[in-house]
């Protein structure tokens, strides 16, 4: 690209016309970065579009040809987010052993993006300082030692990539050399007997799974880029293990911390289940059960997986609350309205106008 001035050109120009020459210059880049933004957001827009055009292909597809999972290019398989694991799951597969799992010095390349305005936040980890050292400390022109009059901080956001650590535990035996009794210490117990799961690895997975939506087979691709192999199905069970050993107690205390609240919203969804003795694909129900709205700094939501939408479920559930349960109008809780004078269950707003039966000499014709 030739240089719009010459050496010459710029040699004649006065200082007006240098400064009025850098403000057009300014201006122009300041256009082309607007117009670069605009076209960056707006190729975001049709990325996002495009996954979501493609998501209601594929939810087409399947409804059209009823396959029983959605499939990768490469083999792996999409599965039910609720319904993975007890696909995946092998309870008599025997756990790796460390050997098995090589952990490596990979190292992701640094993400990039838009500079935060505040930072504080975050801890400052690492302080890089620019100074002047030896002869250039002096003025060239005088040779007197420079002062520090001021300093200039700049803040940047410095990506560290997930790293994994061996935690070794190393227990003594003791003998007593006169009577050879053998003792040894108390030591934490282990997450899994005979895993080497850790609790922020099995969090780590499920925290990936059901909060980030990311399926087993493509964190199982994930960690092999760490030279990690962890497979669907170990992780598959540990989740499963970890879910009724530990989570299990946890569910069945906010259960009982959900009767403390005076209004409560129920509602069900039909799930579709891969693996639970029945043939694939069948249907099954989420029940969800929630706080109410108005709950908004202590929000309980539990959910309960049922093969059918029985009553039966909602009074097993709810046996023992008294209160208000806001929810649409299924006959199900109807019935459990005139059986159950404790709870009153209450329609919900947006399922009302469904129920509103207009005269026909009041019907508008299309």
């Amino acid at each position: 690209m030739d240089p719009l001035f010459t050496e010459e050109q710029l040699n004649k120009m006065s200082r007006e016309d240098i400064i009025s020459l850098m403000k057009t210059m300014q201006e122009h880049y300041q256009k082309q970065e607007t117009k670069i933004q605009i076209l960056e957001e707006k190729t975001k827009e049709l990325e996002f579009l495009n996954a979501m055009l493609s998501d209601r292909l594929t939810l087409a597809q399947r409804k059209q040809f009823g396959p029983s999972s959605e499939k990768y290019a490469d083999g792996y398989t999409q599965l039910n987010l609720f319904n993975e694991a007890e696909q995946e799951a092998e309870p008599d597969a025997p756990e790796p052993e460390m050997e098995e799992i090589h952990p490596s010095s990979y190292k992701r390349k640094k993400r990039s993006g838009k500079k935060e305005e505040d930072l504080s936040a975050f801890e400052t980890t690492e302080v890089i300082e620019y100074k002047l050292t030896g002869a250039d400390r002096n003025c060239p022109d005088c040779n007197t030692k420079y002062k520090v009059v001021t300093k200039e901080t700049v803040k940047r956001l410095k990506f560290v990539p997930a790293r994994f650590e061996v935690v070794e535990e190393v227990t003594y035996v003791y003998s007593c050399p006169k009577c050879g009794a053998m003792k040894r210490p108390e030591k934490a117990p282990s997450l899994l007997k005979g895993s080497v799961a850790t609790p922020s690895l099995v969090a780590g997975i499920m925290n990936a799974k059901y909060v980030g939506g990311m399926p087993l087979a493509r964190q199982e691709r994930e960690f092999a880029r760490y030279d990690l192999n962890l497979s669907t199905k170990t992780m598959a069970n540990w989740i499963i293990q970890c879910a009724d050993r530990y989570l299990g107690i946890l569910y069945d205390y906010f259960h009982k911390e959900l009767y403390h609240f005076h209004v409560l919203q129920a509602d069900e969804t039909p799930v579709m289940v891969s693996k639970d003795g029945r043939p694939a694909n069948s249907k099954s129900y989420m029940w969800i059960y929630r706080t109410g709205k108005i709950y908004k700094d202590t929000p309980i939501v539990l959910y309960e997986y049922q093969r059918t939408r029985k009553a039966d479920h909602p009074r097993e559930f709810l046996k023992g609350f008294a209160g208000v349960v806001v929810c649409d109008g299924y006959s199900a809780y109807r019935k459990l309205d005139r059986e159950n004078p404790d709870i009153i269950f209450a329609g919900c707003w947006t399922h009302y106008p469904r129920s509103i039966i207009i005269p026909e000499e009041m019907q508008i014709s299309a």
